[in-house]
Order: C-alpha cells, then structure tokens, then sequence
C-alpha cells in the first residue's frame, strides 16, 4: 500500500453521503444508492431472469465500494435463485477494490438499507482485511462466494481466471477516475466475459462508450436512474445457440484418495460446490497431518514476490476456515525466532509486505521475546498464524471415509473406478483426486514426490507460547507438543525413542527454559511421512488424463491446503480459481515435464 495515501479512502460530507477522498466522487446516488443499484446493474444485466442459464453463475464487478452492489445482488439471487434439477445454483462473484473500506465504515453506509437484512449483514460479517491480493469470501446461507482482489483494476482482469456472465461497471466518474474507465481496462473485461456476457453502468460518457465497442461489446443508451438522464447497457454476442457447458458435463461426484488435511480440505470444498464425495482411506497409512495439534504458518520471504504471495494468501484462508470450524483452534500467534544474525532485518523486511494485513506480521526485540516467552532472541510474532488441532478439522471437513487400500485407478466413459488388489471396486465417481501424501506416488509414479519422515514428540504437563525455529514447540490441549526430525528417503513410520531424544536436543538449543521444563518427562509420539517437491512448491491441478493432484504440501500442510483444495475443485468444474494465475501456474503439476503414461481409458 502506498504509506502516503489517506488512512481512509472515505469522507463523510455534511449532507450524509460518503465520498471517495480520492476521487472526489460520491459512493451511491444521493436519491437512493440501492434503488441505483437495482436499476442500473441487475436489471441492466438481466437479472433475475439469467439466473436459470446455467448451474454455476458468474458476476464479475468494477469497484466494490461499500459491497451495496453485491449485497444487492446476493439479496436478488436468494430470492430468485433457479434449481437445477436437485441442487440450487451457485453464485460466483468477482469484484475489485484497490482502496479497501474498513468493516466499520461499510457497515454505516450499508446500514441506509435495513432491508438488505441478511445479505447486507453477511458480507459484514465476513468483510476482508487490507491485504493486497486476492482474499476468497464465504457467503454462508446464499449458495455463494467472493472473490476480492485488492489491487490495481488491471492487474486484478489479468490475475483472474474466470468468465462473466455479467458486469458492473461501477468505478468512480470517469471525469474524476478516468484510469478505471481506459480502453485497457475495457478490452481486459470483455476478455474475462463469457460468450453473451452483459455488462451495465450508470455513464455514457464517450470514451466509455468507445471503449466497449472497440473492446467487442454492442451498447445501448436506456433511461437513467434519478438525476442522470441515461445509462448504459452492453453485451457480447453469444456463440451461435449452442450451449458450450452442455457440451460437457458438470462432474457431479469426486473420488478423494487420502483422509490428510489435503483429503479433508478437497472433501469440504467440493461438498462446498454441490457435490457428492466419497474418501477412500488405507486403513494401513499414516496421514501426515494426523499430530494433536500442529501448525498453521506460512514460509516467509523477505523479497516477497510469487510464492510468498501464495502462502500470504494460503495463511488467510486456512486461519479463516478453522476459525469457522467448532474447537479447531488451540492457540492464535506464532513466534517465528531468527536463527541467524540477518534474521533481523528479514523480518523487519517482511512486515512491510502489503500481502499481509497491517500489522500482521511485528518484529520483536530479544527483550520483547524474553517477555513472551523466556528466550532472548530477536522475533517475528506472526499474529494471524495459529495452532489447530488437526484431528478436530479433518472429522468436520472429512465425513464418512471408506477404509480401503486402492491398488490401481481406471477410467472408463462412466467416470473413474478405484479397484483394490484383486480388481474388486471400491468406488466410482466423476473425477479422481490423488491426496495420499507420499503415497500418492503409488499410483501415479511419475509425480515427484520425495518422502522425508518426520517425528513429533509431546506429554502432558507444562505450557508454551507457540514458538516455531527450525523445529518448533506448540501447546496442546494440556501439554506441549514439539519436534520434528526431519529425515529425507526415511518411509517407516514406528515410534523411536531416539528421536524423541533428538527432538529435545532441538528444543534445548532454542529454548533451554522449556527443555528443562520437560526434563523426566514421558513422551508419545508420532512418525508419519511428508510429502516433497525439488522446488519446494505444492501440486495443485489436474494432469493431462484428467486426474486431479494435490500433493507436495510438504510440512505447511496446514496452511495450504484449504486454498488448494478450493482451486483444484474450481479446475475441476471449469469455475472461477481463488487463485490468481500466476500463482496457479505456480502450483501446476505440469510445470514438471514428464508426465507418465495416461491411466487406462
């Protein structure tokens, strides 16, 4: 974010209406915004009456203000939502915003609609942070969901993945904002659109009406809302009277192979999406995410770039879903402990990152850790990173799992069969997801997966602040859990005590108080194997057969794969990725160039 900008990109004129201290502009007609909202976007899109074109919707906007458009929206689409067969639609929406509101200041514009009620409150209730980039939205109780990307208009059209069935163009006047209003920006739209996509705004103005004609759109003038005379409705042509998404059936069930966290955020998001899930679990395996507690932190990178953007953005959904989950979160803040002298200024360096919230990430002086917790060592207290009980997330995100070992996969014009040793049939389904861990490799060798074993150690008694450092030392629910080994090639998955004593060797070199703490103490334990990438970067995709992976989670499992899961099922259903697409291409199975044979048609 730019440190010279207001601290707000809203003012409050005498008269009541909020304006942009920006643009000069003002939010909503000052005759009634929602009234605005409802005249010149929905019914200059076609809606409701599109709604009943397709199962998964997609509403694509230009400035999102204060949310009233999409409150709008979200109010019209419960109302008047169409089925399809036996599940109702989904909505998609797309919005941009480069200068975020505060929670509180939309809630005081929004609150001029009491009869927005529910959908007004909604978004409220799940309002995103400041963060640069996108930030993916639950609308619970509405079949629908946000996604807000807080950056430039442009960069955000080229980020995104989708394809609109509608637009509002509802950026501030083009004679005080005309960088929303450029050709760039229009042709970026019409590229983003679905065949047959509309598009509405309140303007005429020339420039915007050139624009969309030169971008491919046909415009028409109709009657304006209140003081302005006219608005302006456009759309694409649509291809021919074919029915492209016809052409290609809507999966309806999903095979999940492994009851991890990956399995279990791949089960969520998909019953999330409408679909029938079936888990398919070896009852002989060692999920890797299966500790009392663990976790939940994003790899740093002072430079920033890429991959710290996808584990920023991955940290912001993972914490907002397990606060979401009944009694999934053991403890919030992590202290990250510097481990060389450059830390320091790594961390100082990080917590000007704009892809965290201000003030998510605070060095902390070797006194202030003292304070913390009994160690004189500089540190970066990571406030939204958390410590959750894995075993709690994966029995609400899982459901029923089917206790099998899946020997081979196989696919046929029906979908997908997962058969065991003697060729029986465990399940079929639409697709097939691969999110075993290391074991996935079984399967589909081809995927470059390494195993690294890693032991955690815990006992019950004593107490610590959540402190990661190479290895790392979190509370449970009554003691303390810390580790792990970390032991490349190594798939054997016993108990050794000699690990546990390794792992107290780690602890006492970084934080001796809490080793003699635990001195005489009796520990249990865990082995289980990790899965890793050569450039140590998640699987999440499909592969040219069609088989989805998400793999290579590595040990920020917990952080990534919500995110993850979310995107693999949006590839699967050909609907809007959370991710943007550098960051999809980032993760992309296919960026490793050997893809082994298809399995069997």
């Amino acid at each position: 974010m730019d440190p010279t900008a207001p601290s707000s990109p809203l003012v409050w004129r005498e008269d009541g209406l909020p304006q942009s201290s920006l643009y000069g502009d003002v939010y909503f007609s000052s005759v009634d915004g929602l009234a605005e909202t409802r005249a010149v976007f929905l019914r200059g899109c076609g809606l409701p009456e599109r709604f009943g074109e397709r199962r998964d919707i997609v509403v694509g906007e230009l400035g999102f203000g204060s949310g009233l458009n999409i409150a709008a929206l979200l109010d019209l689409w419960r109302r008047e939502k169409p089925l399809h067969g036996h599940l109702g639609g989904r909505l998609h929406i797309f919005s941009i915003e480069a200068h975020p509101l505060e929670r509180d200041e939309a809630a005081r514009i929004l609150a001029h609609w009491p009869e927005l009620g529910e959908a007004a409150q909604v978004l409220l209730d799940h309002w995103p942070d400041r963060a640069r980039g996108f930030h993916r939205i639950d609308l619970p109780g509405f079949d629908a969901v946000l996604d807000l990307a807080v950056m430039d208009v442009v960069e955000a059209l080229e980020a995104w993945d989708g394809a609109a069935d509608a637009w509002f163009l509802d950026g501030f006047s083009p004679a005080l904002n005309p960088a929303m209003w450029r050709d760039e920006v229009l042709a970026a739209v019409a590229a983003r659109s679905a065949p047959g996509a509309r598009a509405a705004t309140f303007t005429v103005a020339g420039a915007v009406r050139r624009g969309l004609q030169a971008a491919g759109f046909t415009i028409a003038k109709r009657p304006g809302f209140g003081r302005k005379r006219e608005r302006l409705e456009a759309w694409l042509p649509a291809r021919g009277d074919i029915n492209e998404q016809a052409l290609v059936p809507r999966p309806e069930s999903l095979a999940i192979i492994g009851a991890g966290i990956a399995g279990a955020a791949l089960a969520r998001a998909a019953r999330a999406e409408g679909l029938s899930v079936v888990v398919v679990d070896d009852p002989a395996g060692v999920a890797a995410s299966g500790n009392p507690t663990g976790l939940v932190t994003p790899a740093l990178d002072a430079g920033g770039g890429p991959r710290a953007a996808l584990y920023a953005q991955a940290l912001a959904r993972a914490t907002a879903l397990y606060a979401a989950t009944s009694d999934a979160v053991i403890a919030r803040e992590v202290l990250q402990l510097a481990s060389a002298e450059r830390d320091a200024a790594r961390f100082a360096a990080v917590a000007r990152q704009d892809m965290f919230p201000p003030g998510a990430m605070t060095p902390l002086a070797p006194e202030e850790t003292q304070a913390r917790l009994g160690a004189a060592i500089p540190a970066l207290a990571m406030t939204p990173a958390m410590v959750v009980a894995p075993p709690t997330i994966r029995a609400a995100w899982t459901g029923p799992i089917v206790a099998a070992r899946v020997d081979r996969i196989e696919r046929d014009e029906g979908g997908w069969r997962l058969l065991d040793a003697a060729g029986g049939l465990i399940a079929r389904a639409d697709r097939v997801a691969l999110a075993g861990g290391a074991a996935s490799v079984a399967l589909a060798p081809a995927l470059p997966l390494r195993p690294v074993r890693g032991q955690a150690s815990w006992t019950t008694g004593g107490s610590t602040v959540p402190a990661a450092f190479g290895g790392y030392a979190i509370p449970t629910r009554d003691g303390v859990l810390f580790g792990a080994t970390h032991d490349r090639d190594d798939t054997a998955v016993d108990v050794r005590p000699e690990d546990h004593v390794r792992n107290l060797a780690t602890l006492a070199k970084r934080l001796p108080s809490l080793a003699k703490q635990l001195e005489g103490a009796t520990f249990e334990g865990r082995a289980a194997v990790r899965a890793t990438v050569p450039d140590h970067l998640p699987l999440a995709g499909a592969r040219a057969d069609g088989l989805l992976i998400l793999a290579g989670l590595g040990s920020r499992g917990l952080c990534l794969a919500p995110l993850l899961a979310e995107h693999l099922v949006a590839v699967m259903l050909g609907t809007p990725s959370p991710l943007p697409r550098q960051l999809s291409h980032l993760v992309d199975p296919g960026r490793f160039d050997s893809p082994g044979p298809a399995i069997g048609v």
